[in-house]
C-alpha cells in the first residue's frame, strides 16, 4: 500500500503519521498568563532542538477543535510571556497528565483540577510540577509556523532532576523514571531497555 498523504484529508495523514512516529516523548508544558494564572498541558510533538546551545522543541497545533482550551492558551502564553518549563511525565503521573489534557475553560488551573503541585521556578516564572522527576527551564527562541502548527523552539535555562533519578555523571536514571510515551492513541511505558547489539 502506498500513500500520498499531501491528497488525503489531513486528518488521516495525522493518523498515519502518529503511528508510525512512536513512541513519543511528552513534554508537560507549564506557562502563565499576562495575569500570572497558571496553565499545564501535554504536547508530544516534543524533541530536543540542539545541544549546543541547549534547546528543546515542542509543536503545537489547533487541535481538532479551534475552541478555547490548553492548546491555545499554552501558545497564547508562550507568546505573551516568553518563557515555559518542560515537565517530564513518569508513568505514574499518567492519569494526572491526561486530566490536563482536557479541554477546559481558560480560568481553570490545571495543576488544582489534577491535584499537582505548583513548585517555584529557578530563573523563569511558570511553576515546575513538583512531583514530575524532571523539569526544565526555558526561554522562548522563536516560533515557526508550520503550516497549521506552530514550532516553539526554546532555549533550556535551568534544569531540575529529582535525586532518586539521578546516577551521578550527569546522567538520568532512565529505567527508574519509567518515562511515559505517546503511541498513536494510547500510551506506553520506555521500560524495556538494552543495548544493541542483543545478545
Amino acid at each position: 500500500m502506498k500513500v500520498d498523504l499531501r491528497s488525503i484529508d489531513s486528518k488521516y495523514a495525522y493518523k498515519l503519521l502518529i503511528g508510525s512516529v512512536v513512541p513519543r516523548p511528552i513534554a508537560w508544558v507549564s506557562t502563565i498568563n499576562d495575569k500570572g494564572e497558571n496553565n499545564l498541558a501535554p504536547y508530544s510533538f516534543f524533541t530536543v532542538a540542539s545541544r549546543n546551545p541547549p534547546m528543546l522543541c515542542i509543536s503545537i497545533s489547533p487541535g481538532i477543535e479551534e475552541r478555547e482550551g490548553t492548546i491555545k492558551d499554552t501558545l497564547s502564553n508562550i507568546r505573551s510571556q516568553k518563557q515555559l518549563v518542560i515537565n517530564i511525565v513518569p508513568s505514574l503521573l499518567g492519569n494526572e497528565m491526561q486530566k490536563t489534557a482536557e479541554h477546559v475553560p481558560s480560568k481553570v488551573d490545571e495543576f488544582k483540577a489534577a491535584g499537582l503541585t505548583p513548585a517555584k521556578s529557578t530563573i523563569v516564572n511558570p511553576p515546575r510540577v513538583e512531583e514530575a522527576p524532571i523539569s526544565i527551564e526555558l526561554e522562548l527562541n522563536q516560533i515557526l509556523e508550520l503550516g497549521s502548527d506552530h514550532l516553539v523552539i526554546a532555549n533550556v535555562v535551568q534544569y531540575h532532576i529529582q535525586d532518586e533519578y539521578y546516577l551521578g555523571d550527569y546522567k538520568v536514571d532512565v529505567e527508574k523514571v519509567g518515562f511515559l510515551a505517546r503511541l498513536a492513541g494510547d500510551y506506553g511505558e520506555i521500560n524495556n531497555i538494552h543495548q544493541l547489539p542483543k545478545l
